[in-house]
């Protein structure tokens, strides 16, 4: 049997996380999302949909668009005028979504929790004509889940080698894709032992084309997953679990524990952390933390000695490109990025992420200048700098961006701002106005028709 403790090298009381992780999917209705898990929901979908808007037009976007895309088909294509097949459509709006590498992140998961979740909840959503409080259920549902599994999962799981916005977020697909459909509890359990198997993406891919296939791979795995799973397809319904499952293979770290949501404590969309930066998350703290000291003290590159960059050691296998040679790898290239600051470029502006600043002579004699020191921090996506002047100053400073915001309002506000910002050049002044609006009314909305429409 599936669930027998001792074929999966368990005892009676370890928690079954496939199960209920499954029980809750299957049974999490409209009524159970929180105003509060709601407005976030919705803050977090028009952020999406901006960077994928923007992204939209990317060359790796553009080769998927020419290779999947049709004329017809049941879903939209996301600012391309072409549509396809639900798990195509996902696949495409899932990786265009993450092309630029601005969208959302979330510590529990350790990735980027909208891109493979959000585009699986509007491919179905459009095509089984539910309404907008449905998608944002949906989108709740299967953000629980992936930073429910990421958190189990340790940080061994992303320290080894795994992207988990291609891993757990195929898990999150799933979940999305079996509550908006309305799988039973068997059925959503073989939803995940199918993603289970499927659920892949390796870091050694960041600052190329196919990190940001992964968040696609994922919505489209997860997807396919509950739609045969629907249909009867059947998996190790403790998939995620057992001996040699999806958690013993991956993640050495791995700690069961029962499932809980709700209650007093926020829902996972809560601690949802926005990108200001169209850079790895891991720089923000940095950037943030030499602007700072610029700002105050008046100083930009020509006053550089000496540059030292605190960081933990897991930071260096991600985002510590020596020497950038295109605008994708500015995006992991913290010593980059750090001169960038001190430079006062615009590091939220997408047109500063280009091969021709990869190859700036100013921004490659600046590097020579900085010292990495590897060092624990305050926190996993804080980062701590010490500036030396020519003139015999030093100046530091520490920043930490990974705390969920306290004001929701001022949040929606810059919100705002960002997606208009990397959407109107996209899709001009009109269609940015109408997108917005459309996600703004999502909550009430009868159907999808506006704002697919607006996307289109």
């Amino acid at each position: 049997m599936a669930n027998d403790p001792q074929r999966s090298g368990q005892s009676d009381e370890t928690p079954q996380v496939t199960r209920e992780l499954a029980t809750w999917t299957a049974n999490f209705t409209n009524r159970d999302v929180t105003p509060a898990a709601r407005t976030w929901a919705v803050h977090t979908l028009l952020d999406w949909v901006g960077v994928t808007v923007a992204g939209a037009s990317e060359p790796l976007a553009e080769i998927l668009t020419a290779q999947f895309a049709e004329d017809e088909g049941a879903c939209t294509v996301i600012a391309t005028g072409k549509r396809a097949r639900p798990h195509d459509a996902a696949m495409m709006n899932g990786s265009a979504g993450h092309a630029l590498d601005y969208d959302d992140v979330n510590a529990s998961m350790g990735g980027h929790p909208s891109a493979p979740v959000a585009p699986v909840a509007l491919a179905l959503g459009e095509q089984l004509g539910v309404t907008g409080e449905d998608v944002i259920r949906a989108f709740i549902v299967g953000y629980e889940v992936e930073c429910t599994l990421g958190s189990m999962g340790g940080v061994e799981h992303y320290n080894n080698g795994y992207h988990s916005t291609g891993t757990m977020g195929t898990f999150g697909a799933a979940a999305a894709a079996a509550n908006l459909m309305g799988l039973n509890v068997e059925q959503t359990m073989n939803a995940f032992g199918i993603a289970a198997t499927q659920a892949s993406g390796i870091k050694s891919m960041f600052g190329t084309m196919t990190k940001p296939l992964h968040a696609g791979k994922a919505a489209t795995n997860g997807l396919i997953a509950a739609q045969i799973a629907a249909k009867g397809f059947t998996a190790g319904q403790d998939a995620i679990e057992c001996a040699q499952g999806f958690m013993a293979v991956s993640a050495p770290g791995f700690k069961a524990r029962h499932f809980t949501a709700g209650g007093n404590r926020p829902m996972e969309v809560e601690n949802n952390l926005f990108k200001y930066h169209a850079s790895c998350y891991l720089t923000h703290s940095t950037i943030e933390a030499v602007s700072a000291i610029r700002a105050q003290h008046e100083i930009g590159l020509d006053d550089l000695k000496e540059l030292k960059l605190f960081m933990p050691p897991t930071h260096k296998l991600v985002c510590d490109i020596h020497e950038p040679e295109s605008g994708l790898e500015i995006k992991f290239s913290i010593r980059h990025l750090a001169v960038m600051a001190l430079d006062g470029a615009n590091t939220a502006a997408l047109d500063m992420y280009t091969d021709e600043n990869a190859a700036s002579a100013k921004y490659a004699d600046a590097r020579t200048k900085i010292v990495v020191v590897e060092k624990q921090l305050s926190g996993k996506h804080a980062g701590a700098v010490s500036i030396e002047t020519k003139d015999g100053r030093t100046m530091v400073g520490e920043v930490d961006v990974g705390k969920p915001a306290t004001d929701v309002d001022e949040q929606w506000t810059k919100l705002q701002h960002k997606a208009r910002t990397v959407m109107k050049p996209a899709v001009g002044e009109e269609r940015t106005e109408a997108i917005v609006a459309a996600i703004t009314a999502l909550p009430n909305a009868a159907s999808l028709d506006d704002l697919m429409a607006a996307l289109a």
